[in-house]
């Protein structure tokens, strides 16, 4: 439109109401845009070249699934008509370049890209991140998109965790990294990953507040135990106590098990994650099938049966942990806020007895009652399956839970409604099955502040204790 107001254009989306405007990117010169249209099923992405002044449309390329597109924000159209775009087309989501209608793979392999963060298109630099080492890390590289073969080149220390933000013209970056021991560190870097200033550099010294309880800083142990399915590997990691020879300690098993996110990775110990450790207690989490992280086959066995394979892995993991000489298998606990919060409801439900306690905080309860666009992409469209949806919720087996639960949620929440919370407690009340429950006038999905977020953990704590789930006294 102009200056003005006036001269309005209307974008050629195509006749069929029923998608998504995905993203919007404007070309270089401002000549038009690129346009990504998602199918309702989520299956297809279309990306379409826009005219400024006509709003006429130009089909560019369409991506396909046979079971779901994950949305990013890779895409960067060059000056020279062409653009970088990531896709999961192979199975694992790579980066690729499209000139004049044919498509380059620029990196390929056995892990995942996880961020497009910049591209210096005078030296034909490109700079990603991805967990290319190992599927717990996440490095920075640089890759000559314009030399056939090139191999990327990692950038960062290999066994960190990298969040980064580049100028537009890929010669600057702002480099967030953590890993076991250090807290995070913020840098300023140039195209080769040198150093250039310290923004936050962290050290851990006498003045620090967190010197005091260094030495106390448990070391994660990482590795892989089978999945439920016998052939899988999932990563998991493990925080122990100091014990005593022959001691046992009680766990608290942190789980969201959600697709969107990768339960394992390796950065600096949660303080909260210490807190309960300095208390005396094992923290365990596993990182089920149907995450991010590890490729489509790894995510598959989710599609269109949300908290199936996910319960049954996090189950896989109990069993192993069980096992382990350190664990008293009576006193483990299970964990979990959001999609974590669905995973405990979902694991009381079909495996009673497994855990000594559960703790739910603001769980979904059933997914048509969540983001649209979130939940009919891993289950569909509810219209035409709602027996996926019923089986996937968690309000036809609440009879089952035999275990104590305490279900937690903030009133004013916006993202997972206090709705869930509501139908689950009328369902567990009509059942009469017995549950705790703590809820948080005014506060959202993160419940958080100063003095309730403090509140919240000691109500967990002696939610645990009355129910037996609590170390032995020092």
């Amino acid at each position: 439109m102009n200056p003005d107001g006036s001269g309005l254009v209307k974008a050629d989306l195509g006749t069929n109401p029923d998608v998504y405007l995905a993203r919007v990117d404007w070309l270089p010169d401002a000549s038009g845009l690129i346009v990504q249209r998602e199918s309702r099923d989520q299956k297809a992405l279309d990306l379409i070249r826009i005219d400024a002044r006509t709003g006429k449309a130009t089909p560019l390329l369409t991506d396909q699934s046979d079971l779901w597109i994950n949305l990013n924000d890779d895409l960067k159209p060059l000056k020279d008509g062409s653009f970088v775009f990531s896709s999961e087309r192979s199975g694992y989501r790579h980066l690729y370049h499209w000139t004049n209608g044919r498509i380059a793979p620029l990196t390929s392999g056995q892990w995942v890209v996880s961020k497009l963060v910049g591209v210096d298109e005078a030296d034909g630099q490109l700079y990603f991140t991805a967990n290319r080492e190992r599927s717990i890390d996440n490095g920075l590289y640089r890759l000559d998109y314009r030399r056939a073969g090139a191999k990327p080149l990692l950038l960062t220390r290999s066994d960190t965790t990298n969040g980064v933000v580049m100028d537009k013209t890929g010669h600057l970056a702002i480099i967030t990294t953590s890993y076991p021991g250090q807290p995070s560190q913020v840098w300023l870097a140039d195209g080769n990953g040198k150093r250039l200033a310290w923004v936050e550099e962290n050290r851990v010294d006498a003045s620090h507040p967190w010197a005091p309880f260094a030495a106390a800083q448990v070391t994660p142990e990482f590795g892989r135990l089978t999945a439920a399915d016998g052939v899988t590997h999932l990563d998991y990691k493990l925080l122990k106590p100091a014990l005593a020879p022959g001691q046992r300690a009680p766990v608290l098993v942190h789980v969201y098990g959600g697709p969107q996110a990768q339960d394992v990775t390796n950065g600096f110990v949660s303080p909260l994650d210490q807190y309960f450790v300095d208390q005396g207690y094992a923290v365990f989490a596993v990182g089920n099938r149907g995450q991010e992280g590890r490729g489509t086959a790894f995510q598959k066995p989710a599609y269109h049966a949300l908290g199936g394979v996910e319960v049954a892995d996090q189950l896989a993991g109990l069993a192993w942990l069980n096992k382990q000489p350190f664990v008293d298998p009576s006193k483990v606990a299970d964990f979990g806020w959001s999609y974590g919060g669905y995973m405990t409801l979902k694991l009381l439900e079909a495996a009673p007895h497994a855990y000594a306690a559960g703790i739910a905080v603001a769980p979904v309860v059933r997914w048509d009652l969540y983001d649209t666009h979130y939940s009919e992409h891993y289950m569909g469209d509810p219209r035409s399956g709602r027996a996926a949806y019923d089986k996937a919720d968690t309000l036809h087996d609440t009879a089952r839970i035999a275990d104590p639960l305490l279900l937690m949620h903030g009133m004013a929440d916006d993202n997972v409604l206090f709705q869930n919370s509501t139908e689950f407690m009328a369902k567990m009340q009509e059942e009469k099955v017995p549950f705790e429950t703590m809820v948080y006038p005014g506060k959202t999905h993160a419940i958080s502040g100063p003095n309730v977020s403090v509140f919240l953990y000691q109500t967990i704590q002696r939610f645990l204790a009355r129910n037996g789930v609590a170390p032995a006294p020092r």
